[in-house]
């Protein structure tokens, strides 16, 4: 042993073993070992105390050198060169990299040390800070070390170190890449001169993305990946379209000229936000489908609809390891360190109702988020620190060295389906153009745009430094391109000049195919047969002979299995029904928020907990052998994420009861962004349609601002051309046919419930077991009093019925007012209400009450639809305006409800308001007057 060795973590076993060797036998080592142990027993034996000094001194010098490769593993990334326009002056050090900092000094330099990055183990200290500079200091910056599993962290040492982070790429490969960028960037001139000044936000400056995504698709097939789905935002779309997901040029070149293809409905979006998918076949002939996802410009807010897409995916394929379908996520750097949605996405990756075996993010560091510099928009010094949450490695690669950006691409996905975990590239380089191709970048920021009005493009470097190595001639290079241009120009002059529009958009097709994206009223039976409903109640009680439970669940369960076996049932019972009536015919049912195995009003108790060891039993997934799955999870406290999730899982899987649920009605404001731009106008703009169901518990109690309103106006405001049914459902056994329906029917559209809080336990609330066997769901119920003594018609939704039904009934008047339900509001259930009217023309007044302020609910939704539909102008009675939805008084709820509901049967309000003026003044008041 001839170099300064002492026992530390990287060399122990090896000095082990040689000191049992030479204490069995000296002449079993060589000299230098022998010297060494011969030296350690002398200091051990206090004669050799020099000996042992000088041992000392080697060992905290080892000791120094490997921090000091620590450090560099965990801040070697300060010193890499990964900015392409040099923004900044490149630190060629760092304070806390100095041999100083390790007690070493540049005496040190020319000593030997053991390590674990060359090979042999052994090198001087100048040698081995070269290897570390070389491997984390030079166009990729590397952060892993704040990742506890220290599996994960050897795994990435050993890929990354014994190379240097040097990728050896074979010509072909090579030849690949170039291929690549001519067409990324030959695409983007090319629609710049030929479309000159329309918006297509360029790629222009990372025209990178497009090798790196074909390097990490290409070599996805080496483990059996057979789906992809891309989420990103409008910069690079069209490039990512074409060079990737092979749209054909026609296509974009359509829609440039304005000939847009007849879809089966809609009004369509512009084409920087349209998705797309294909069949690729990589060059080892695997079959791998492509799927990019349209999106709006809210960015980020495709994310978790990306992930729960592959969800679904991955469910279809039954890959429970998660390795055959891979999210891949596309985004710009000021919108990964701004957007709240970035880390709700991320929360999600390891959750077991939501992690889809990690998400591929790639940032395209364009270093500016529209005009804003880096320096205003995080306070982080990396866009991706958000991704340290959830411990994962963070590649950062300089955009302008083509090979280190795919060969960080492929060490990606090998992480990914090694570990099943999210994994970040942060790409960076720069935007060519300004926000888009109309804007002027230098009235902002003219120092960055005067250097990137100098530099040659990317694809431009590359050939010129394959030319000069001798891998491409510049006969080839030019051939390249000029093939490239060739084609578009041959597309370009077909599409210009027969402008015709491409041919139809073909119908719903795969896992959609048979349905149909078209509204329609034809009823649908739903009933459910009285034994199977009873065999189901007796399975939901029935619990393993070990399984212990709380005593007061069960009293719970006693109770639903004599309603679900004798009736009546409430909202709880008939909900198990319906989702234990669906699992029995095959269709599986999810249902995912917060607190919903429970139930936030501690009313579902779907999934059941052993009272002594905890565990988890799902009495509906125990009815039958050949029964589907109920899938039922407590969420994240997010909705935007968890929403925006299971809308993603709808989009791939019609066959499925899926369904969100919101703590409370009004959280769901949480998740507007997916509401307003995905699940109102998706299928309008993009034509995908959703089955998915939201589940917003509404009503008045006396709660507060808070608990009150699920703001039911909001969702009818959005409604138009049959988009999205909403509805209020009045009994267990109308909620019981809703669910039920929205799978039966032969299309899909998002449907809104507004459920119930207080009705959960109301004793009148209940539906006899024969309302569930036949029939189906009513969009309007009638009264059944006699219509020609009715003077009064009062129509509502919702759980003010009751109230409506009791203070009748105390003013005994049960045959002059009518109480008509309005159970579906949209679509507008007209033929059912004109049905409704003719039975009561004799009747002089017509009301609408409900218990939303007027401004609110859905009396200006109402209002001019039940006008135009019977010629009468209805009276509204209800609360007044108000900027918030509810008193924060109970007792003032309490009198206000009183009031409302005494004039809707037919009291005098303006007398009953005099008489309590304390409701002016909480700013609650009462109004009844004619629209």
């Amino acid at each position: 042993m001839n170099r300064s060795t002492v026992a530390n973590r990287w060399n122990l076993d090896l000095l082990e073993e040689n000191y049992q060797r030479w204490r069995n036998d000296p002449a079993q080592v060589d000299e230098t070992w022998r010297i060494f142990f011969e030296g350690f027993e002398l200091g051990q034996s206090g004669t050799g105390q020099v000996q042992a000094n000088i041992e000392q001194d080697a060992a905290r010098s080892q000791t120094a050198v490997t921090r000091l490769i620590d450090a560099y593993r965990e801040i070697g990334h300060y010193l890499a060169d990964l900015d392409p326009l040099k923004l900044s002056p490149r630190r060629d050090t760092h304070e806390l990299l100095e041999l100083s900092a390790f007690g070493l000094s540049e005496a040190d330099l020319d000593k030997e040390f053991f390590n674990p990055l060359s090979d042999p183990p052994y090198c001087t200290l100048r040698q081995l800070i070269a290897i570390l500079r070389d491997t984390y200091c030079r166009k990729i910056g590397v952060e892993y070390m704040h990742i506890r599993n220290p599996e994960i962290r050897k795994w990435l040492q050993e890929r990354m170190e014994p190379i240097r982070n040097r990728p050896q790429f074979d010509l072909r490969r090579k030849r690949r890449i170039i291929l690549k960028l001519n067409a990324a960037e030959l695409f983007e001139t090319f629609l710049h001169t030929h479309y000159v000044g329309q918006k297509r936000f360029s790629l222009e400056g990372g025209e990178m993305l497009i090798p790196l995504l074909d390097g990490v698709i290409e070599r996805s097939a080496r483990f059996g990946v057979k789906e992809i789905v891309l989420g990103m935002p409008h910069r690079g779309r069209l490039n990512v379209l074409a060079n990737i997901l092979n749209k054909p040029y026609g296509l974009i070149f359509s829609e440039f000229e304005g000939n847009v293809a007849e879809s089966v409905g809609g009004d369509g979006d512009v084409k920087y936000h349209l998705g797309f998918s294909a069949d690729h076949v990589t060059t080892d002939k695997h079959s791998i489908h492509l799927s990019l996802t349209p999106n709006p410009s809210h960015l980020e807010a495709v994310n978790p609809v990306v992930e729960g897409r592959v969800r679904a995916k991955q469910r279809r394929f039954k890959d429970r390891d998660r390795k055959l379908g891979i999210p891949i996520l596309i985004h710009g750097d000021a919108a990964f360190a701004g957007q709240g949605l970035v880390a709700e996405t991320l929360n999600l990756s390891q959750l077991p109702g939501y992690k889809t075996g990690g998400t591929i993010h790639v940032v395209v560091n364009n270093q500016i988020g529209f005009t804003t510099a880096p320096v205003e928009s995080r306070s982080t010094r990396y866009c991706t620190d958000v991704a340290k949450m959830i411990e994962v490695p963070i590649f950062h690669v300089n955009g302008e060295d083509p090979e280190a950006v795919v060969y960080v691409g492929e060490l990606a996905l090998d992480f990914r389906e090694t570990f099943g975990q999210d994994v970040v590239i942060d790409m960076v380089c720069y935007r060519r153009h300004g926000h888009n191709e109309g804007d002027e970048p230098a009235f902002t920021q003219p120092l960055m745009y005067r250097k990137i009005n100098d530099r040659i493009s990317i694809r431009e470097l590359y050939t010129e430094n394959l030319v000069m190595t001798g891998q491409l001639s510049s006969e080839e290079a030019e051939t390249i391109a000029e093939t490239f241009r060739d084609r578009m120009e041959e597309v370009y002059k077909e599409v210009h000049e027969n402008h015709e529009a491409p041919k139809p958009v073909p119908g719903f097709g795969g896992n959609w195919k048979g349905l149909s994206p078209h509204f329609s009223f034809a009823p649908v039976a739903t009933g459910v047969p009285l034994e199977t409903l009873r065999m189901i109640g007796q399975k939901i009680a029935a619990l393993p002979s070990t399984f212990k439970l709380n005593p007061k669940m069960e009293r719970i369960l006693a109770a639903r299995l004599k309603m679900t076996t004798e009736g009546p049932v409430d909202w709880a019972s008939a909900e198990a029904l319906s989702f234990g009536s669906l699992l029995l015919e095959g269709t599986p049912v999810r249902l995912s928020g917060q607190d919903s195995r429970r139930g936030t009003f501690s009313q579902r108790h779907s999934v059941l907990v052993d009272s002594q060891t905890a565990e988890r039993y799902v009495p509906l997934n125990s009815l039958s052998t050949s029964q589907a799955e109920l899938c039922v999870y407590d969420s994240l406290l997010s909705e935007a994420a968890v929403l925006g999730f299971d809308y993603g899982y709808s989009l791939d899987e019609p066959h499925m009861l899926i369904m969100w649920e919101a703590q409370f009605g009004d959280f769901a404001n949480g998740a507007q962004v997916i509401i307003d731009q995905f699940i109102a106008s998706g299928e309008s703009k993009w034509g995908r349609s959703s089955g998915i169901v939201l589940l917003l518990p509404h009503g008045y109690e006396g709660q507060g601002p808070e608990h009150s309103s699920a703001r039911l106006e909001r969702y009818l405001q959005l409604c138009a051309e049959d988009n999205i049914q909403v509805v209020v459902p009045s009994t267990p056994a109308q909620y019981f046919h809703v669910l039920r329906r929205q799978v039966k029917r032969g299309f899909r559209k998002p449907l809104i419930v507004m459920t119930p809080k207080s009705l959960l336990r109301h004793k009148m609330a209940v539906s006899p077991l024969e309302q569930l066997t036949t029939g189906g769901f009513r969009e309007v119920i009638d009264d059944p009093a006699d219509s020609d003594r009715v003077r009064r018609v009062v129509f509502c939704s919702g759980k003010i019925y009751y109230d409506l039904v009791a203070k009748r009934e105390e003013a005994q008047k049960t045959r002059e007012v009518a109480i008509v339900r309005l159970e579906q509001i949209h679509p507008w259930p007209a033929d059912q209400l004109k049905a409704v009217y003719n039975r009561y023309r004799s009747a002089r007044e017509w009301v609408w009450v409900q218990e939303e302020s007027q401004n609110m609910g859905a009396w200006t939704f109402v209002a001019p639809r039940l006008s135009e539909l019977t010629g009468t102008s209805f009276q509204y009675v209800g609360r007044d305006a108000s900027a918030s939805p509810a008193t924060g008084s109970h007792a003032v709820h309490e009198r206000e409800q009183a009031e409302l509901v005494e004039a809707a049967i037919g009291s005098d309000l303006p007398h009953l308001v005099a008489a309590h003026p304390e409701l002016i003044a909480a700013g609650h008041t009462l109004k009844q007057g004619v629209r």
